[in-house]
């Protein structure tokens, strides 16, 4: 697996040095060292647990699964929501020296067959509310045997055996030594959305938990063992993995962790029960937030920092959130190949409408359709290089090639223009774009217009092919008052979208809704939108 010298530059700015010798589950096991033990590690609605409670848990899962027969580098397929399981069973499979596989839960059985073919696991750890996606269809032909059913009990009638977790867990007692894995081992594996084709494999290694803590964590987060953090982004997600996990326990923090759908009336409850000092979440979800009802009367006091990513933060749902709550949103950017956030404004630097500034720990470059590196104000192709870069694909060698290239580069396919001041400005993807009535057109440059319009309360705009085969694009908005008329909203956006930006780019078909479907994060389902317009 490609590493050091190609890092070296990065990890060096940030003083970043791990042993050779290293496993990740000393993320979590070093605060008994350091005196944390009786620190809240984790808390919220179904359980609260210390450091010392959570790593002898975590303990008990890396011994239960090497007494079923697994072995080091053997995968572990993890199927929960956010409660105090996801952690223990990440760090004690990572302990025992094999590799967890975060998986989606909104994840159907014909999605979840690939996964179980492609890990080829032998073991899931699985809440009990989604046993039955474990069903016939979805083990057939896998080589999956057992799944540890955690929060709630295992059903007597499954495809496979199924064990409750309570049952399985007395037999160990939680004193599990580390296995003894290289820094640069396999550590865990996160998918891609597939939005693009068939999900991919993402492979991360032992020592890139901590860097991503080293760089991010410490530069823009400053976070402190007094701090209480609330992701609504899932584990099973690249952010939300750091943001719950990785960034509180490397420095005896406390997470809340909120299982279920991000609701704004559960997330504005934990908020006044356990009061977060840090809130990681994505534009929709700011934008739900201050259109709940329960924001009139939302204490958001113990709140000190606010963060976005994964979509384009717009100036309007910015500016309602610091009027509900007095606080600016910071932006940032990232990936699940790069593991978290490379690219992030601060507290302390912000520049409205880009997703910030270099991190410190990672290399930047933009580079045109030839190969050639552009300047400032110049737009290119974002890639970048750090030590938490995922070194391939699992069983993707052409992926990996587009992706991952020579001296520990990643390809992002992300246009940006960087300003004189070091900003980076989200400008699209590089595959996006679509020739309209003879001329090019990007979607997302499209979607931002509308969204930036006082009657829209958010919109997605999707490529379309007609019956004719010409190419279009189709607006999905929410209208910031609901009972106005449609015709008369259809004709104002189109003409704002001509006006702002040029004629041809306007949405032929525009159509309104009272919301628009959401992934499980939060974010605009653009799948889901897909759907409809083949229905």
């Amino acid at each position: 697996m490609p590493t050091e010298p190609h890092f070296q530059l990065a990890a060096s700015e940030i003083g970043f040095s791990i042993s050779e010798r290293y496993n990740a589950s000393n993320i979590l096991f070093d605060n008994l060292a350091r005196g944390r033990g009786a620190h809240v590690a984790v808390t919220g609605p179904v359980a609260t647990l210390s450091y010392a409670e959570l790593c002898t848990l975590a303990a008990q899962y890396g011994e239960a699964l090497l007494d079923l027969g697994l072995e080091r580098g053997d995968r572990v397929l993890l199927f929960l929501d956010d409660s105090p399981t996801y952690p223990a069973a990440f760090f004690g499979a990572i302990r025992a020296g094999l590799v967890p596989v975060l998986i989606n839960t909104l994840t159907p059985s014909d999605l979840l067959q690939f996964y179980l073919q492609d890990t080829g696991a032998r073991v899931a750890i699985v809440d009990s509310e989604f046993c039955d996606r474990f069903n016939l269809r979805a083990c057939a032909g896998t080589q999956l045997r057992t799944a540890i059913i955690s929060n709630g009990s295992a059903p007597q009638d499954s495809a496979i055996s199924m064990v409750s977790a309570s049952a399985l867990l007395l037999k160990y007692n939680g004193n599990l030594v580390a296995a003894d894995t290289h820094r640069d081992d396999m550590a865990f594996w996160q998918y891609s959305s597939g939005s693009t084709g068939r999900p991919k494999g993402i492979v991360h290694l032992q020592h890139d938990l901590a860097y991503t803590a080293d760089s991010f964590s410490k530069h823009i987060l400053k976070m402190t063992p007094d701090d209480v953090v609330l992701s609504i982004p899932k584990i099973f997600f690249a952010y939300g993995l750091g943001n719950s996990l990785t960034f509180p326990f490397c420095v005896g923090a406390t997470a809340i962790l909120l299982p279920g759908q991000p609701k704004a009336a559960p997330i504005y409850e934990a908020i006044r029960t356990w009061r977060p000092t840090m809130f990681f979440g994505l534009p929709t979800l700011y934008r739900a937030l201050t259109n709940a009802p329960e924001a009139q009367t939302a204490d958001l006091s113990s709140l000190k920092l606010c963060l976005s990513a994964a979509e384009v933060l717009s100036q309007d749902v910015a500016d309602s959130w610091t009027r509900l709550s007095g606080l600016t949103i910071v932006e940032g950017m990232g990936s699940t190949e790069v593991l978290h956030i490379y690219v992030s404004n601060s507290q302390d630097a912000q520049k409205p409408g880009s997703a910030g500034r270099r991190v410190p720990g990672y290399e930047l470059k933009l580079v045109d359709r030839d190969g050639h590196e552009v300047g400032d104000n110049e737009e290119g192709i974002l890639w970048v290089r750090g030590d938490s870069n995922a070194p391939l694909y699992w069983n993707r060698p052409d992926k990996t090639a587009e992706t991952m290239k020579p001296e520990g580069w990643i390809y992002t396919g992300d246009r940006m223009v960087r300003d004189a001041d070091g900003y980076y400005f989200f400008k699209g993807r590089a595959d996006d774009l679509i020739k309209i009535s003879g001329q090019w057109v990007y979607p997302l440059e499209v979607e931002l217009c509308l969204a930036e319009h006082q009657m829209v309360r958010e919109c997605a705009v999707m490529p379309v092919e007609l019956d004719d085969k010409r190419m279009s694009l189709h607006a999905y908005v929410v209208l910031n008052e609901p009972r106005m008329n449609v015709n008369t909203a259809r004709t104002t956006l189109q003409a704002y979208v001509k006006l702002t930006l040029l004629p041809y780019k306007y949405p032929r078909i525009m159509t309104f809704h009272a919301e628009l479907p959401k992934t499980g994060t939060g974010k605009i389902d653009r799948q889901s939108l897909l759907r409809l317009l083949d229905d």
